[in-house]
């Protein structure tokens, strides 16, 4: 049988930029409710591979999408930087 799971299956630079995105979405969002510096840490963490990820989109798929991820990344990355 044949796994049909998605982690199993390669994305493409758009898809895995999103799920960079929510990810951090959802790090700085704890972050934000409980600002602990472990929280913070994990958020800033979260923004390092979302960087990277949103990086990848732009160099290799449609320039519409990677402006729009890029634009969440940097509204996340003021999120973060108003907790520091």
């Amino acid at each position: 049988m044949k796994n049909q799971g998605n982690s199993m299956q390669p994305q493409n630079p758009n898809a895995q930029a999103q799920q960079s995105l929510d990810h951090l979405h959802n790090a700085v969002a704890m972050a934000q409710s409980h600002p602990s510096e472990q929280q913070i840490e994990q958020a800033r963490n979260s923004l390092a591979s979302a960087q990277q990820a949103v990086d990848q989109a732009e160099e290799k798929s449609n320039p519409g999408a990677a402006q729009l991820a890029r634009s969440e990344l940097q509204e996340e990355e003021e999120n973060l930087h108003s907790l520091q």
